[in-house]
């Protein structure tokens, strides 16, 4: 199972609309695409789906470091030795946690498919069938956010996410009007993508007590776990749990938040803690600190998607209604069948690996760059 050749395709697929949070306004996601192929011509896929004002790094340098450092490293290399190949890399650079999670889910991906087993079932199985997944509502007018909420609501979806960290006063009408459009058993998340200052995420929170929100992440910017130990605190006095994400890298800022009693849920994603086992580590070590888990990202193609559900469902500790729904806000993907979230709810991907197929046509109709490394 030696590595012979690695793939990598920059590729950037159109959203269906644009998507507007603290961060900016999205049109379009960029992702980089891995295939790692071993001397029998088996191959594995990776993806990763870096976001800007989320990933330290972009997906160009992602690329440009898979195809001039860890590529090269990783030729020759066992590809179900996935521990060592990690120590390799981080060895040339200890940073690009999300290309290492490319690479290692494409490995994973290829050791399971040899194996003849599920993703799930390499990792120690599952413990739930299917796996639900939580609703997105952009920085929306009151009304207009409502009426989506109420769709999704509809469909099947019992949660979604409502993007705040703008103007207070529009934020909290947003998060009322979804409230008052789904009913008292829906579960709302407002997500501030670091947006406020700690006075405006103290006001936000204070002032929307009506939505009965289900959790209020990432407020304000995450190099700050005093201010948010100090949001926590107020968050927590109208009965509203504080969850970090963007606060959320490696296992150093995870005991550094439970040190700080800087929250009460961490948002975890494959790509970010660095691949597959690195994040099951991560959701380990909260729930050894009693901290529950969300899981997923919003912008990502369908392997990514597959790999975050897979994670999700190999652990009690993670909250139901995770967010890995890129495959809503694509017109498009890379592989030969999108996910079909429509429902809010899937079963657990049961095929070799990840499930998933690459389509070639597909991949190059998107690719904006491409390396062969051998």
């Amino acid at each position: 199972m030696n590595i012979v050749r690695i793939e990598a395709t920059l590729v950037a697929v159109p959203l269906l609309r644009p998507f507007e949070t603290a961060h900016g306004v999205r049109e379009v996601q960029r992702s980089l695409i891995i295939a790692v192929y071993d001397s029998d011509g088996a191959v594995g896929v990776g993806n990763i789906d870096p976001s800007p004002g989320y990933s330290r790094e972009s997906v160009a340098d992602h690329f440009a470091m898979v195809r001039d450092y860890f590529g090269p490293a990783m030729l020759g290399e066992p590809a179900d030795n996935v521990h060592r190949m990690l120590y390799r890399l981080d060895a040339i650079n200890p940073a690009f946690l999300d290309a290492k999670a490319a690479l290692e889910m494409a490995c994973l991906d290829l050791t399971a498919r040899r194996a003849g087993l599920s993703m799930a079932t390499l990792l120690g199985g599952a413990v739930r069938e299917e796996v639900r997944f939580n609703a997105w509502i952009g920085m929306l007018a009151p009304d207009v956010a409502a009426r989506e909420a109420a769709d999704w609501a509809r469909a099947g979806f019992r949660s979604c996410k409502v993007k705040v960290g703008a103007d207070v006063a529009t934020d909290c009408a947003r998060v009322l009007a979804v409230r008052e459009a789904t009913g008292p058993t829906f579960a709302i998340r407002a997500d501030g993508n670091e947006g406020y200052s700690e006075a405006d995420a103290i006001a936000f929170i204070e002032r929307s007590t009506a939505a009965k929100l289900q959790l209020y992440e990432q407020p304000i910017p995450g190099d700050d776990l005093l201010a948010m130990a100090r949001v926590r605190a107020r968050a927590n006095a109208v009965g509203v749990p504080l969850m970090a994400d963007e606060a959320l890298i490696d296992h150093a800022s995870l005991i550094a938040i439970i040190h700080a009693d800087a929250a009460d849920i961490v948002k975890v994603k494959v790509m970010k803690q660095g691949g597959l086992l690195g994040t099951r580590r991560m959701i380990a070590t909260a729930e050894a600190a009693g901290l529950p888990c969300v899981i997923g990202h919003g912008y990502g193609l369908g392997i990514s998607t597959h790999a975050e559900m897979i994670v999700a469902a190999t652990s009690i500790n993670v909250m139901e209604g995770i967010e890995c729904v890129g495959p809503l806000k694509m017109r498009d993907d890379v592989i030969n069948a999108k996910p079909d979230l429509s429902s809010g709810v899937l079963p657990l991907p049961t095929a070799l690996g990840l499930g998933v197929t690459l389509d070639p046509d597909r991949l190059r109709n998107y690719a904006i760059d491409t390396a062969t490394i051998r």
